[in-house]
């Protein structure tokens, strides 16, 4: 593969979002997807050598911090600086245990962050992938002090998400630790801030509502149907819209957006709180 180009990881990059990021970061970067499935990363490989972008698929496992270092090591064999990481990987409410969307979402997100910040230079950039989840939360079931655990003590963070979530019973019980790492997510975008920034380097979060991929639709019936009705845009969002938002927030351009949320839901959380009052003043 050239090293023409900087090298981007996108992790979880066989899935709508990160796949469909790909292809557009492609252009003017080497691409290295990363997922636990050898198979679909080949299928994404190919896919994207069919649209003309070049590709490289490595297995990692996210909440392993070796398998995670062997990522960046391998995405930079060639001689390519990594300039950017989308953090897409993550598992939604229907695909595992409160335990196992604590592990991934909230403990894999700080695997990839800190191998990132210790290589980081200027210019460079993490975009982490949230959800609308992580803001409609209310913030007393937010175990906020466990959150600065995170990194020294990783079994008790993920042990503090999983007590909290037992609060709504074990049928609701994912559902809450889901959104409780994504708010994780957002409060760690903002707390890496200072550090990337010592760098040159740019952190943020961004937050999808309810979009047209496997995992969206997923969670059709389970509460992402029902946001799209509140939404200002009453449809599911399309992959590609949400990568538009993801590789300009990776790329060099927007040099001074860092530590922040970007919600990209449609209107949905605008729906919420204000559509009805709104519609009504509006008459």
């Amino acid at each position: 593969m050239s090293t023409a180009h900087p090298t981007a990881i996108i992790t979880g990059g066989t899935g709508g979002m990160g796949l469909a990021t790909a292809g557009l970061m492609g252009h003017d970067h080497r691409i290295v997807l990363a997922d636990l499935d050898r198979t679909r990363l080949d299928d994404a490989v190919r896919e994207l050598a069919m649209a003309g972008v070049e590709a490289i698929g490595v297995v990692c496992d996210i909440t392993d911090k070796a398998s995670v270092e062997q990522l960046f090591q391998r995405a930079e064999s060639e001689g390519s600086h990594v300039r950017a990481v989308v953090h897409a990987a993550g598992i939604s409410p229907h695909m595992g245990t409160a335990e196992r969307i604590a592990r991934i979402n909230a403990t894999g997100t700080v695997n990839i962050a800190r191998a990132f910040l210790a290589r980081a230079a200027d210019g460079d950039a993490l975009v982490n992938v949230a959800s609308t989840a992580g803001h409609s939360i209310p913030r007393i079931l937010v175990p906020l002090r466990a959150f600065r655990l995170a990194e020294q003590r990783p079994d008790d963070f993920e042990k503090a998400i999983v007590s909290r979530a037992r609060v709504v019973g074990r049928k609701l019980k994912p559902g809450l630790a889901y959104a409780i790492s994504k708010n994780f997510v957002h409060w760690y975008s903002r707390f890496l801030a200072a550090g990337f920034g010592e760098r040159g380097a740019r952190v943020v979060s961004v937050s999808p509502g309810s979009f047209d991929t496997a995992m969206g639709r997923l969670e059709e019936n389970h509460g992402a149907g029902e946001l799209v009705k509140s939404a200002a845009i009453k449809r599911f969002g399309r992959p590609e819209e949400v990568a538009a938002v993801l590789a300009f927030c990776a790329s060099e351009a927007p040099g001074y957006l860092t530590g922040v949320d970007i919600l990209v839901d449609g209107g949905t959380k605008a729906g919420k709180e204000l559509g009805t009052r709104g519609r009504r003043q509006a008459r």
